[in-house]
């Protein structure tokens, strides 16, 4: 299958997201209890088959904010586990290398690959590690993450120097995030993310890449029900036999919670919602 363009340059700017965008981020609790109600929909996610998921939290967030997405995996019969290196403050000393050990360990236990799932700050940490562990890692699925575009298109950069020590960004480093993993890669995004520009989100789409579209908040969109069945659908392809997400295949309800990431929206200028 050949390339796909992602979002049009021109949104590829310094924006972050406005106030509207970011007052949207009250629904998060709704989401969550929209998890609740909707568990029977999410039962329908397919089942997964016993490899090995490591869940990667956001910025100056820990294990317990992916609880439901661990829950829901595990439920889905996957063997989940947490990151376990505190508080996401960014790259400290010894916390990659502290990722990277529990990988292989996984690896080396199971005999299988593990997929890795990263929201926010934690997707950059999946990706990342993803490129240093090629052999170890099955896929990798992001949340709302900000892997390309500018660092200041993102209502949390001012967050992240202050929690991670790093007064300025390093320009050739942030440029590195761009570059996919060698391994399939879904990166899962809102258009109305009140946190991180959601075209910083868009993955190049090939072959092997792809970008999922959610109506979710970015601070709920560990507990999004579409988000979760999505993330679900995703880990349970067997191994080798990859493929992309199905937008025109789905019908009824799907059709409406899952639209085509590459349309062109219908009032592109309203409320600045493109």
């Amino acid at each position: 299958m050949g390339h796909r363009k992602t979002a049009p340059q021109a949104l590829e700017n310094d924006n972050a997201p406005g106030m509207l965008r970011m007052a949207l981020e009250m629904r998060a609790p709704w989401e969550l209890g929209a998890a609740l109600a909707a568990y029977p929909f999410m039962r329908m996610a397919p089942e997964g088959d016993g490899h090995p998921v490591m869940v990667f939290p956001g910025l100056a967030a820990g294990d317990f904010t992916t609880l439901v997405i661990r829950h829901f995996l595990t439920d889905r019969g996957f063997s989940v586990h947490a990151w376990e290196q505190g508080l996401n403050f960014g790259p400290r000393p010894g916390v990659l290398e502290a990722c990277m050990d529990k990988i292989r360990q996984l690896r080396a236990d199971t005999g299988r690959t593990v997929s890795l799932v990263g929201w926010s700050l934690g997707g950059v940490y999946a990706r990342e590690l993803a490129k240093m562990l090629p052999d170890d890692v099955r896929t990798v699925v992001t949340l709302g993450s900000p892997f390309t575009g500018s660092h200041k298109a993102t209502n949390a950069w001012r967050v992240y120097q202050l929690v991670s020590g790093e007064k300025e960004i390093d320009a050739e480093r942030f440029a590195a995030l761009r570059e996919r993993p060698p391994m399939p890669t879904t990166s899962i995004f809102s258009r109305t993310d009140g946190v991180v520009a959601w075209h910083c989100s868009m993955e190049e789409e090939t072959a092997s890449s792809e970008n999922i579209e959610v109506h979710a908040s970015h601070v709920g969109m560990g507990a999004n029900p579409s988000a979760l069945y999505a993330i679900a659908d995703r880990l349970a392809q067997p191994e080798g036999q990859w493929k992309r997400f199905d937008h025109q295949g789905h019908t009824g309800l799907k059709k409406l919670l899952y639209l085509d990431p590459q349309r062109t929206p219908l009032f592109q200028s309203l409320f600045g919602f493109y």
